[in-house]
């Protein structure tokens, strides 16, 4: 059982976007057919919000490591953990954002985690991750990693 366990899903707001797609595909299709268009429009939403939220990266503490997306971090290679919101967590991801950083940050979900890497052989410096609980990450990657010692 997972630590910590976040699954960073779309904002809200771009669900309420897609329900543009009804009208879109009503536009495509009912000059072919009517039916069609009825049938189609909803479906296309549907899948849409399905796809969109299947894809979602999940961000999770299990015992040993930090998972952000596809990538595992032994938690024996965390360093320093920050939390950062607003200005600095913009900074975080644009002016201060070294370029070999692993990124694992989503429009809609403003506080970043980062999380130093301490492994000589990784040239990943540190993982920047964006989290809607940070302080709940933050505070999962230092006591695993405490456990650990």
């Amino acid at each position: 059982m997972p630590a910590f366990r976040e699954r960073l899903r779309p904002p809200y707001s771009l669900y309420l976007a897609l329900v543009l797609l009804i009208p879109a595909m009503l536009v495509i299709f009912l000059p072919i057919d009517p039916r069609i268009g009825f049938v189609v429009a909803p479906l296309a939403f549907v899948v849409a919000v399905v796809v969109i939220t299947l894809i979602a990266p999940t961000v999770s503490v299990t015992a040993g490591e930090l998972v952000a997306g596809r990538a595992h971090l032994p938690l024996e290679y965390t360093g320093q953990v920050t939390v950062h919101r607003g200005g600095e967590a913009a900074l975080q991801r644009g002016q201060h954002l070294d370029a070999r950083a692993w990124l694992v940050i989503r429009g809609g979900i403003d506080p970043v985690v980062r999380v130093e890497v301490t492994d000589e052989r990784d040239p990943v410096p540190y993982w920047l991750v964006s989290s809607r609980r940070p302080d709940e990450l933050a505070a999962a990657i230092a006591a695993g990693r405490d456990a650990r010692r």
